[in-house]
């Protein structure tokens, strides 16, 4: 199948393009990127008014299949990723069986490839079970196509257990992606520890049981020499440390997410609204600006959601009862786009950077480019049309996203996959 993709504007800063061009795609590549390029064998789109990048990338997503598909599927939540703009995700391993060994890899991207509505690249355990306590099946998992290795949701709690991952995984020469939580000091913690958790009557989960971890983590990283990944930072003095280490020279990179970015602990009022209880918790409107200068200067490397489905029924619970985490996949793109491109804050070609190429880069995948001979993944979103979050429902099997209600501007309208439309009008195909 072809298609010529006529008139967008074209934002693509590796191939050194910001302006209004065509695009030819011929069955999985881009064949010719021009003006006035020739239709002939080719489905015409006219995208006059739309912005062109290369396909995003979310390197943070729960897809919660195995296991836990009373939560969300691989299915409906790459059908999300699809409606939010997505070519690729990264799926975390805590799932059920945990994805520690190269079975549960193959699993997941079998489903993916036979369901899916945008490429899966699955992260692997580096402990089994998430305990802690053995290395996983490093080797199995990467022969099986895994990308990164995480404990995401639980950490790694003991530094000789993560000094023993990394010297032997860094063989493998993969990314190891760090949920920073000191649970000794996190404890039983519910929001950020503060006036905010004070005034709710809640357990405080401080931002130093983020901090310290990342120190440490920075440290073993520099001991071992593996590359180290911290996952949705969010506070102040935790992005400083990752500034110090990437001043060092050392091989670390971090991520942010929206809520960390655009939501702060002053969201959560008297309703106690659980669709806003999440890991790494709201931090301080101090914490919130840091994390999106670090955006602005290049500190902070990716955006990513942590696109976390839960049950309603297990959202309904009391605060305290209530799983953490929250959707945002859909909306990511147009709260980037509201909150950082029209602000100013950032242009085109730095979001790219952040959602396609540098979400790429860490998790070793080939780049994906707007030039001839590239592969087609591609994303294409109106950057005008404005919309509530949440007013229309959700792709997702689950609804509990802390942006629900928020008016935003911009949104996906068509998006491909190595050649193939996943998304055709702001519809899932």
């Amino acid at each position: 199948m072809a298609f010529l993709l006529k008139s967008a504007h074209v934002v693509d800063p590796v191939a050194g393009i910001d302006g209004i061009v065509d695009v030819k795609i011929e069955n999985d590549r881009i064949a010719e990127v021009g003006e006035n390029l020739s239709a002939d064998g080719a489905e015409v789109i006219d995208l006059s008014g739309k912005v062109l990048v290369p396909g995003l990338v979310d390197m943070h997503v729960h897809l919660r299949e195995p296991g836990y598909e009373h939560k969300g599927t691989i299915e409906s939540e790459t059908r999300a990723a699809a409606k939010g703009g997505m070519t690729g995700v990264c799926s975390m391993p805590n799932t059920d069986p945990v994805t520690d060994n190269g079975v549960t890899v193959e699993y997941v991207k079998s489903v993916a490839e036979r369901e899916g509505h945008c490429r899966v690249f699955p992260a692997g355990a580096m402990t089994r079970g998430l305990k802690g306590e053995i290395i996983s099946e490093m080797g199995d998992m990467v022969a099986h196509g895994a990308v990164a290795f995480t404990d995401d949701g639980h950490g790694v709690q003991g530094a000789g257990m993560l000094r023993r991952a990394m010297d032997y995984g860094k063989m493998f020469d993969k990314v190891f992606m760090s949920h920073c939580q000191d649970d000794d000091l996190v404890g039983e913690g519910q929001v950020n520890e503060g006036v905010v958790s004070t005034r709710l009557g809640l357990l405080g989960w401080p931002a130093e049981g983020e901090e310290i971890q990342i120190a440490r983590d920075i440290a073993i990283a520099r001991l071992t020499g593996a590359k180290l990944h911290i996952q949705h930072i969010s506070t102040a003095r935790g992005l400083d440390l990752v500034r110090a280490a990437k001043e060092e020279g050392l091989p670390v990179t971090c991520e942010a997410t929206p809520h960390h970015m655009f939501l702060t602990e002053d969201a959560i009022g008297e309703t106690y609204d659980t669709a806003l209880k999440v890991n790494p918790p709201l931090r301080t409107a101090e914490d919130a600006a840091a994390i999106i200068e670090g955006v602005v200067d290049g500190s902070v490397d990716a955006i990513v959601t942590d696109h976390a489905p839960h049950a309603a029924w297990e959202k309904a619970r009391e605060f305290e009862l209530a799983p953490f985490g929250m959707t945002g996949i859909e909306a990511s793109l147009a709260l980037v786009n509201t909150n950082l491109v029209k602000t100013g804050k950032i242009g085109y070609a730095r979001m790219v950077e952040l959602m396609s190429i540098a979400p790429r880069r860490i998790l070793g995948l080939d780049p994906v480019s707007i030039a001839a001979g590239s592969v087609a993944d591609i994303t294409v979103f109106d950057p005008e049309v404005t919309w509530t979050v949440g007013a229309e429902g959700y792709e997702s099997k689950a609804d509990n996203c802390g942006f629900a209600g928020t008016e935003v501007c911009g949104r996906a309208t068509d998006v491909f996959v190595g050649g193939k439309r996943t998304l055709c009008d702001g519809v899932v195909c």
